[in-house]
């Protein structure tokens, strides 16, 4: 059983939290261990299987990038540990981007580190626009193609995170 129908919701990249939040309090406490003590083992042992989705149900929704993995994986556009090749344009942009973070690693003034932040803030809201975008289209269209072009923008923000990553590692030094 999918998350989306689990949780009785319609497929979107934009599921409304506090009705997943409600959901998952309403499916904790029906399938709740205590309830089922004196049921027999394979009852108990279906409970357990469908609190263990509830609580992956719960933690996929509730976060955009992790239900657009899984919408993405579900519409069989993402594979496990894909290694996907990346745009060389978008990778030229990191690589200035990773130079501007040694730069403030190298040299950590408030006036490279804002450089630093600066440049990655700037991505950061480009993949974001270029995801709503999309996100809209696929709404109206269901197409497979919006989803083909969705996953470039989703690793593409996986890309600027690892560098967000280093970014607040250095800082925290």
């Amino acid at each position: 059983m999918n998350y989306f129908d689990l949780y009785e919701l319609p497929v979107s990249f934009h599921v409304d939290k506090n009705q997943v939040k409600k959901k998952f309090y309403e499916l904790s406490k029906k399938y709740h261990p205590d309830r089922f003590s004196q049921a027999s083992e394979e009852e108990q042992q279906e409970v357990l299987q469908m609190a263990a989705l509830n609580n992956a149900a719960y933690k996929t929704l509730s976060d955009e990038d992790t239900t657009m993995r899984y919408i993405l994986k579900q519409e069989s556009v993402l594979e496990e540990e894909e290694k996907y090749a990346l745009p060389p344009d978008f990778l030229m942009e990191m690589m200035e981007l990773n130079e501007a973070v040694s730069e403030y690693e190298d040299d950590p003034t408030d006036k490279k580190k804002q450089l630093a932040e600066e440049n990655w803030k700037a991505q950061m809201r480009l993949i974001k626009e270029g995801t709503n975008v999309l996100i809209k289209k696929y709404e109206v269209s269901k197409s497979h193609a919006v989803l083909t072009e969705l996953k470039d923008f989703y690793f593409r923000k996986k890309y600027l995170l690892r560098i967000q990553e280093r970014l607040v590692t250095f800082a925290a030094r």
